[in-house]
């Protein structure tokens, strides 16, 4: 089966440094544009990152200089370095895989993985 599975997250306090990884299983995802997005409770679905095939990236204002998104295509992974954590970063955070054409931005994932809490406690 094709999925992807994230893992890393859990409680941390202000400040500290987590990261997290996305194992992708089933096919090779190097082609693919790969994302971050993160879900609080009671606040919408917010994109954090991107990472296009080519390895150009994409950060959401509220994380840029803090996170940092990269990709190891021998290991069919992705991962997010997040710095500097604030109570605001709490959230789930999903990884996806976006189509390969279009704009990225604009398109919607074809594959998600199924979360990693992310807590951020002050």
């Amino acid at each position: 089966q094709v999925q992807l599975v994230e893992s890393g997250g859990g409680p941390v306090q202000t400040g500290a440094s987590l990261r997290l990884s996305c194992a992708a299983a089933g096919r090779t995802f190097s082609s693919y544009p790969m994302s971050w997005f993160r879900q609080a409770p009671g606040k919408e679905r917010e994109l954090v990152a991107v990472i296009r095939g080519g390895g150009s990236t994409y950060y959401a204002d509220s994380v840029k200089g803090r996170f940092t998104i990269s990709r190891d295509n021998l290991k069919n992974t992705v991962y997010l370095q997040m710095n500097s954590l604030k109570p605001e970063d709490t959230a789930v955070y999903y990884c996806a895989a976006l189509p390969s054409s279009g704009v990225v931005l604009n398109t919607t994932p074809w594959l998600w993985g199924q979360g990693t809490q992310v807590t951020v406690s002050s």
